[in-house]
């Protein structure tokens, strides 16, 4: 579960440097397509980070009813 929660720390630090480069960026120096991409890309690895952590907790709490009976 430490490992989804540091891996869900990454993706939201990556997906506030393509933020923060699409916020700076001045009009029409450059393509903000990349930067959009790493945002979209950001997204997705937290969601698969969080599903990890749910899955993590849901055997924790199976695995401590199992320890009570």
């Amino acid at each position: 579960m430490n490992t989804a929660l540091r891996g869900m720390a990454g993706e939201t630090a990556r997906l506030d440097r393509a933020a923060q480069t699409i916020a700076e960026a001045p009009a029409g120096a450059a393509d903000p397509a990349e930067s959009m991409l790493d945002m979209i890309s950001a997204g997705i690895g937290f969601s698969a980070n969080a599903a990890v952590f749910e899955t993590g907790a849901d055997l924790w709490q199976v695995l401590a009813t199992i320890k009570r009976d």
